[in-house]
């Protein structure tokens, strides 16, 4: 009789479960289906704080340095350069409200190149003209830039021509003036 007596509780429960489970599959969930999680309540609203503008941090600029000389490019634009180009090792470029540094680049053009890998601006200067690159993004900054002597035609105060007017006996540039 126990015997009985078990194998109907398992069946009712049996059938319980199957009717149970094709109901809940007949609605889309499964049989093994959670309640219902509580909607969340919206995230409090967060108040954007607008800050003022700090006009001495944000509009930082270098002062111009000293005995720095004027070229004036294409398009009204300008930089200013501090250095010997003859001689030093590194000149000071003073372009849009910033002074960069540049060391020298041994080229085997003549030209004379001074790039600083840091900031990614570039000066080359040939005896006609002077060009200044920036390497972060691949353009040309200026172009034909020339001091006021070089515009009066004279040719860039270039390491290369220094060494031509210093009588090593090679011949000056074309379009140079001795």
């Amino acid at each position: 009789m126990k015997k009985l007596l078990i194998a109907t509780v398992v069946g009712v429960l049996s059938s319980t479960l199957l009717l149970t489970g094709t109901d809940a599959l007949a609605q889309g969930g499964t049989s093994t289906a959670k309640p219902a999680a509580k909607p969340k309540a919206p995230a409090p609203k967060r108040r954007l704080i607008k800050r003022k503008p700090n006009p001495a941090k944000e509009a930082k600029v270098d002062p111009i340095p000293d005995g720095s000389e004027k070229w004036s490019c294409n398009e009204g634009l300008s930089f200013m350069l501090q250095g010997d180009m003859k001689r030093d090792q590194i000149v000071t470029v003073h372009w849009g409200n910033k002074n960069y540094r540049l060391p020298r680049e041994v080229t085997t053009t003549g030209a004379d190149r001074f790039h600083d890998a840091a900031s990614g601006l570039d000066l080359v200067v040939i005896p006609a003209k002077a060009m200044l690159f920036s390497d972060k993004d691949s353009s040309r900054l200026a172009d034909e830039c020339k001091t006021l002597a070089m515009e009066q035609g004279s040719p860039a105060p270039t390491q290369a021509n220094a060494l031509n007017r210093a009588g090593t006996g090679a011949a000056a540039p074309v379009g140079a003036s001795q």
